[in-house]
């Protein structure tokens, strides 16, 4: 403090304003000015004290009370630190923090530099026991509001994102957001929808995440860019794998929208089809999480058509794709896992030559469109599987119904309780989360019966698609063949022991294959 002509010394008072949002400060009154107004007034009825307002301003505008990272608050502390200031003066205790723990930090920077602190609206006086007691109780209930302001938005984003409204967050590739704060929505963005379509394109050619990225570097292309409220310019961030991972599993751009582990239909129109949509995530969880550190090849280096497919008959186990080599020439084999770990006397199977069961496996799909007694067994193996599954789902369904009607047993006898009994309080929360999670899981299974209800697929279709399988099969390069494979087989199993390969075909990749070569020669 100085000393004033020997009267009474001068406290340099320095005003901390702040509001929570933007809304209204361009007014040329606005809150901010409102609250120096009266931290000047009162600083004015404290000038026989020696009181004078300091002329700077410590102004935050559109910043939260919930952290200390706001510019004029970094300021403020700055030049307490250096010793320009005398007194803090705010509106509301509020005004320059809503945690306990942040204005308990700020306190001890007070303290140490003695500068006091004063609520224009909440008399108090930091110097007593009294008033620091009043003041964390003000603090206390300032905390509160906060969280009780937080719990409440999260409980609006989950009702938005449930009706398939779009909630806010970052824009992506693909779309714009448009309409006022608040009520904004999603709108396609027809050149980004076109960029977004052809990098699922790419995916499915390169199979690689790592390569894909190399290709979207060559073209320029790069993240959404957008421009904040407040005219600052963010994201056009060049591709990486994770950037990359992130947009191709994005179910906004089938026309849905996310909250938590909860998928729900938007009110924004999808950019990617069905189709291309589920083709990159079979391809994703295929390569691996990463998508391949490289090439495709890689990841299958020698091109093993059967690698994860081929199983051994008399043991069960999976057979793994190894090769030897003599001079110049390489032979590839596919090797009993059980014979190759525990010794060859465990299984009679001990490996097959790669190139002659793979061929015999394209053979028999090839095979398929031309006999109507292969065509007909293979469609009796999709229906059946096709039934099976729908049976299990049909049970889970039954079994989550039953769950959910006796929570609902318990849930009303403990809402009878709950008045009375804390403890009953306390389990009916429990029971009320466990029956948000089985209705979602209901949700989810009723989902997979309706979808695995229109998987059916009839004879025309699986002749069509392997009348065009056949032509087109030596014409691609062995990674989109051992994909193809990937799709339309379940498992093949060898018995070594009897010179018998059965091949177990997807219930729904016929259809699948089906579809994109239909979509192939329509194009």
């Amino acid at each position: 403090m100085n000393k004033r002509n020997g009267d009474k010394p001068v406290v340099r008072c320095a005003i901390y304003t702040r509001k929570s949002t933007e809304e209204g400060l361009e007014q040329e009154f606005n809150s901010l000015d409102a609250q120096r107004e009266a931290g000047e007034a009162y600083i004015a009825s404290q000038k026989a004290e020696g009181w004078i307002a300091l002329p700077d301003r410590y102004d935050d505008g559109g910043y939260t009370g919930g952290n200390m990272d706001r510019p004029a608050l970094r300021r403020l502390l700055a030049d307490i630190e250096a010793g320009r200031i005398d007194c803090v003066a705010v509106y509301k205790v509020d005004r320059i923090s809503r945690s306990l723990l942040d204005f308990a930090r700020m306190m001890e920077v007070f303290e140490r530099h003695h500068v006091s602190f004063v609520s224009v609206t909440q008399h108090f006086n930091t110097a007593t026991p009294m008033g620091r007691l009043i003041l964390n109780i003000l603090l206390s209930f300032a905390q509160f509001e906060r969280e009780i302001i937080s719990e409440r938005t999260r409980d609006k984003i989950a009702a938005t994102r449930r009706k398939g409204k779009w909630s806010g967050g970052m824009p992506i590739l693909g779309y714009d957001v448009v309409g006022p704060p608040g009520s904004s929505k999603l709108a396609v963005n027809e050149d980004e929808a076109t960029r977004v379509r052809a990098i699922f394109e790419l995916y499915l050619d390169r199979q690689s995440l790592i390569e894909t990225v190399k290709e979207l570097d060559g073209r320029g292309w790069t993240t959404k860019r957008w421009s904040t409220r407040k005219g600052h310019e963010r994201g056009g961030l060049p591709f990486d794998k994770n950037r990359l991972f992130r947009l191709l599993t994005n179910v906004v751009y089938l026309g849905k929208i996310t909250y938590k582990e909860e998928v729900h239909e938007g009110e924004h129109p999808a950019i990617v089809s069905d189709t291309l949509w589920h083709r990159v995530q079979d391809a994703l969880r295929h390569n691996g999480r990463n998508g391949g550190t490289g090439s495709g090849a890689t990841r299958n280096k020698y091109g093993a058509l059967l690698k994860g497919l081929l199983r051994c008959g008399p043991c069960g186990c999976g057979m793994m794709h190894t090769y030897t080599s003599k001079g110049n020439r390489r032979y590839r084999y596919y090797v009993c896992l059980n014979a190759q770990k525990r010794g060859w006397e465990n299984c009679p199977t001990k490996s097959v030559p790669a190139a002659e069961i793979e061929r015999f496996v394209v053979e028999q799909v090839k095979c398929i469109g031309r006999d109507t007694d292969l065509l007909a067994e293979t469609l009796e193996q999709c229906r059946h599987q096709r039934e099976e599954s729908i049976r299990g789902l049909e049970s889970e369904k039954l079994a989550l119904e039953r769950e959910l009607r006796r929570l609902d047993g318990e849930l009303r006898q403990l809402a009878a309780k709950a008045g009375q009994n804390g403890v009953a309080a306390d389990r009916l929360a429990d029971v009320q989360d466990r029956i948000r999670l089985a209705e979602q899981q209901a949700s989810q299974v009723r989902d997979r019966i309706i979808r695995a209800g229109r998987e059916l697929v009839d004879a025309q279709e699986v002749a069509r698609a392997c009348s065009l399988f056949e032509p087109v099969w030596d014409t691609l390069a062995p990674r989109e063949q051992a994909r193809i494979l990937h799709l339309l087989i379940q498992r093949v199993d060898y018995d070594s022991v009897n010179g018998n390969v059965s091949i177990t075909f997807h219930p729904t990749g016929i259809k699948t294959l089906a579809d994109e070569l239909n979509e192939e020669t329509t194009a």
